[in-house]
């Protein structure tokens, strides 16, 4: 069901036979957006173990949830959504650091690793960094500059102030330019 060749009324079809309890039809829209849903939550997490983990989570969960889908948005939404909602439950009962960074002397940031390597083929990537950030600011930037929520919406979505969030995007947005370009 890849979306280059699906109709809206092809996956108006599949949703509502998955709503019927069609397992293969929940199938195909498994397999259409269990890509983009792992790396979103892998994002979020930085950790590919976890990451996986949530992505069955979140496919359980939409199961569950399937038949209060409307179609008042695309089903891709819907589930970028819940996956949203289902990593950041997981980090809140993981009892995960949510709390916004406090510049001091032991600024967090500082704990990252250094990326001068001894050779171009040792050099940290983009998603190698954004792991490495704290959990806070990483779900932030994530949100923020990878999905494009607002400052508003995030705040709802992880109970911190935006002005919070804000700050957490700014820290972490400077400790991804000391770590990718010393």
């Amino acid at each position: 069901m890849p979306a280059t060749s699906v109709t809206s009324a092809t996956i108006d079809d599949v949703v509502r036979r998955a709503q019927n309890g069609d397992v293969a039809a929940f199938e195909a829209i498994y397999r259409a957006n269990t890509t983009a849903i792992y790396a979103l939550c892998r994002r979020m997490v930085g950790d590919e173990r976890e990451a996986r983990d949530l992505v069955q989570d979140v496919f359980v969960r939409a199961w569950q949830r399937l038949p209060t889908f409307r179609g008042q948005s695309a089903l891709a939404t819907w589930l970028h959504r819940l996956a949203v909602n289902v990593v950041l439950e997981h980090m809140r009962s993981a009892k995960r650091d949510l709390a916004r960074f406090i510049d001091s002397d032991d600024d967090p940031t500082n704990e990252l690793p250094a990326t001068r390597a001894a050779s171009p083929d040792t050099q940290m990537d983009i998603d190698r960094a954004v792991a490495q950030l704290p959990a806070g600011a990483r779900t932030v930037f994530v949100l923020h500059d990878i999905h494009g929520y607002s400052h508003d919406e995030i705040s709802q979505m992880t109970g911190i102030a935006p002005g919070t969030a804000r700050a957490q995007l700014f820290r972490a947005r400077r400790a991804l330019m000391r770590v990718l370009d010393p």
